[in-house]
């Protein structure tokens, strides 16, 4: 398998780690190291030996991911190629890495057991152990006091979120009509449908990662369109039931009367003809 070959930005002190990189001149690409180590989707070749860095990384790996990041959106800089999700899995934040710990995302690191991981800055697992009692108690009793007020808003509280909806849906749907007297909606469906691909070719393949197979998985139920078609196909399950047993019944029934007449013995040319001769 092609790797990639260790270098080192001349910029930066020779000890510092974000310094590194690798490199594939027949692809014409570089990549930090941390870049790749941190991308959720990237698994480390078994190949690599860590007594030679100079060589690392399978390129079609890391390709593979470049292509994942592209449909994925960074929470802090909202542009795409974010590889590096949150290690919580309910979590939906992807970063670049360098972007992640500009949005003071955690770093988890352990070379030698190669562990990678990254927190974003509401799953930080640090600032969660670092609550005292008393911050605990004073957070409790605001949250008591917030669930009171709230008590007493919940109508008004509703009617706002619901005239929110409301407008958003108008502005949706406005943006749709836009876009198709621009041209642009048959644009729109075939990006779906590349996502729509891509997916399955995750989903379907034997060589995805469990994190980006359940990424892939949740990101089509978040999307709405994959659990509207699963519970269409769930409430006509019991329909199909009926409808096979049906089949079966007249298929059964086609089958014992082939049967039957497999059993009549036709009398043969020279028994008529004998009968014939009697007469």
């Amino acid at each position: 398998m092609a790797k990639m070959i260790r270098r080192t930005c001349a910029f930066c002190p020779e000890d510092e780690e974000m310094a590194i990189m690798y490199i594939a001149k027949e692809q014409n690409l570089a990549a930090h190291q941390e870049c790749v180590l941190y991308s959720s989707g990237f698994v480390e070749s078994e190949e690599y030996n860590h007594d030679n860095v100079d060589t690392r990384f399978d390129l079609a790996s890391v390709l593979s991911e470049i292509k994942r990041g592209r449909r994925l959106i960074c929470n802090f800089c909202r542009k795409r190629g974010a590889t590096v999700g949150c290690e919580i899995k309910t979590c939906r934040r992807s970063y670049h890495y360098f972007c992640a710990l500009c949005d003071d995302a955690a770093v988890e690191k352990d070379e030698a057991k190669g562990i990678y991981r990254l927190f974003c800055s509401n799953h930080d697992p640090v600032k969660k152990n670092n609550f005292s009692d008393e911050d605990d108690k004073r957070v409790l009793k605001k949250s008591a006091a917030r669930n009171k007020m709230s008590k007493q808003d919940t109508s008004e509280d509703n009617l706002k979120v619901l005239k929110e909806k409301q407008a958003q849906h108008k502005v949706r749907i406005d943006f749709v009509r836009k876009c198709k007297q621009a041209g642009l909606l048959d644009e729109l469906f075939e990006e779906m449908l590349d996502t729509l691909h891509l997916a399955q070719e995750k989903l379907m393949s034997d060589h995805t990662s469990e994190a980006e197979y359940e990424e892939t998985v949740i990101s089509l139920f978040d999307c709405g369109i994959f659990e509207n078609i699963l519970t269409a196909v769930h409430s006509g399950t019991e329909e199909k039931i009926q409808e096979l047993i049906s089949t079966r019944k007249r298929l059964d029934t086609q089958i014992k009367l082939l049967k039957d007449l497999k059993e009549v013995v036709l009398p043969t040319q020279e028994g008529t003809a004998n009968a014939s001769n009697g007469l």
